[in-house]
């Protein structure tokens, strides 16, 4: 049991990983659409949701070329439901999550295809004023 407890606590102790999972809180995503609104590298974004997947905090499904992710809705690790709950009841009004929310919103107006050929440039003029992600590892 310390094992699953050790292996959710630090899967969410990521600063990353913890904004991959409040994005999710409004319903599954793209691992296209998750490495835009990070602004982090494609292979950066996939680690952050293996490691989350291993930890039982999330499920995946595949539509074609895409995976898609979204927050465990089985109990595939004994301590990831309470985990889920607490990181449901945090970081509602940190700036970062609150500006991640800001450009999801501009990533969900894009399709998916274009959004997973073009990165982050598919969301055009729109995108000004949006900072990149410069936490995390992310780029100017």
């Amino acid at each position: 049991m310390i094992e699953t407890f050790e292996t959710v606590s630090k899967a969410v102790a990521d600063t990353s990983r913890a904004r991959i999972l409040k994005l999710l809180e409004g319903g599954e995503l793209c691992v296209c659409q998750i490495t835009a609104v990070l602004n982090l590298a494609p292979a950066t974004v996939s680690k952050h949701l293996a490691m989350l997947k291993v930890a039982g905090l999330l499920q995946q499904r595949r539509d074609g070329k895409w995976v898609y992710y979204r927050l465990a809705e089985r109990d595939l690790n004994p301590c990831a439901r309470k985990f889920l709950a607490l990181i449901g009841g945090c970081l509602n009004e940190d700036p970062t999550v609150l500006d991640d929310r800001r450009v999801l919103a501009l990533v969900n107006a894009v399709p998916v295809q274009v959004l997973c050929d073009q990165g982050r440039a598919a969301l055009g003029p729109n995108a000004e004023g949006v900072k990149p992600s410069t936490c995390c590892g992310g780029s100017s």
